[in-house]
């Protein structure tokens, strides 16, 4: 039988998301109800290094659930990277006598994880936490859901101004490798045209679309362009080649940026945080260890950390079958 922990360490780490603080608060009160004691790690993998821990009991996490960002701060850690940077972050937690560790983040931030329990077979659970919702064992990461409906929001005011002055606005959101941002949002906000990396789906396509747009008598246009998508052109090259080949219409860009990444997390952003961290600590406790918990089917998984992390999230083919039918 598994030795009972003791104390449990929380952190966040990589890019942050909206429901990250939800998931700490989770995790912590978790910690509180089961009687485990429970130390937060400020600025990820680099504070585990420097020692930087918190005490953090239940009511160390009030007010906190309605907040983006992170409490505990994030920060990338090239230190950890290395052999002597892992020593001393487990020098540390023996130290303080810390014998489990939550990591809240995204693939990267698991990697550092896997390498750590391999290293020092430290137990660690992973709460998949950033906005792309690109890991593998779930359907929802913390902050997709929210980051979501901030960019529709901010299309659907775009939409306003392209209806007000007959232009065709190209938008960029967040998803250098993923599309479920830009193919969500695009559904939701109806755009005309929708660029991600998953699918390369040519420029003459996105300019027939376009037409076909004009002959129907749409006198606006949204295209949605993942940051990542593979026509191999930034977004203001994309305007350029538009107002080249379309002379008709006058592009505008809109960069959505970091913005997606900020705000108030959604009331389904908050509930599953609520869900992952209690279930991280419960698994903790049990004395299992590398696995990252993650939804689905509506019910509260666990996945091995190393295949959350090797493995491909789907893009849905049925949406970008959607979407070409809703631009008719």
């Amino acid at each position: 039988m598994a030795k009972r922990l003791k104390k449990i360490a929380v952190m966040t780490s990589g890019g942050d998301a909206p429901g990250m603080n939800a998931a700490i608060r989770s995790v912590v009160r978790a910690c509180a109800y089961y009687r485990t004691e429970c130390v937060g790690v400020y600025r990820g993998y680099q504070g585990m290094i420097e020692g930087d821990f918190v005490n953090m009991t239940a009511r160390s996490v009030n007010n906190i659930i309605q907040k983006g960002g992170t409490i505990l701060k994030s920060a990338r850690s090239k230190e950890f990277m290395t052999e002597e940077g892992r020593k001393k972050a487990y020098e540390n937690l023996k130290e303080q006598e810390i014998d489990g560790l939550v990591v809240i983040g995204g693939d990267g931030s698991f990697t550092g994880g896997v390498v750590f329990n391999k290293e020092y077979n430290f137990p660690v659970m992973g709460i998949p936490g950033t906005i792309d919702n690109d890991i593998y064992g779930t359907s929802h990461t913390l902050g997709y859901d929210t980051a979501l409906n901030t960019a529709m929001e901010a299309i659907d005011k775009i939409r306003d101004t392209a209806s007000s002055h007959n232009r065709l606005f190209i938008v960029e959101v967040m998803g250098r490798d993923a599309g479920f941002i830009a193919l969500n949002a695009g559904v939701g906000a109806g755009a005309e045209e929708i660029l991600i990396p998953e699918e390369n789906l040519g420029l003459d396509r996105m300019l027939e679309s376009l037409k076909k747009s004009k002959r129907s008598g749409k006198s606006s246009s949204i295209v949605v362009v993942a940051e990542g998508d593979k026509t191999g052109k930034t977004v203001f090259e994309l305007a350029d080649y538009v107002e080249e080949n379309l002379p008709e219409y006058e592009v505008r860009v809109s960069v959505l940026g970091h913005m997606q990444r900020g705000g108030s997390p959604s009331c389904f952003d908050r509930v599953l945080a609520s869900r992952l961290g209690v279930k991280a600590v419960e698994l903790l406790i049990d004395g299992q260890s590398n696995l990252m918990v993650g939804l689905q089917n509506n019910q509260v998984v666990a996945t091995d950390l190393e295949k959350a992390i090797k493995g491909i999230q789907e893009i849905n083919m049925e949406l970008l079958r959607v979407s070409d039918i809703m631009t008719t």
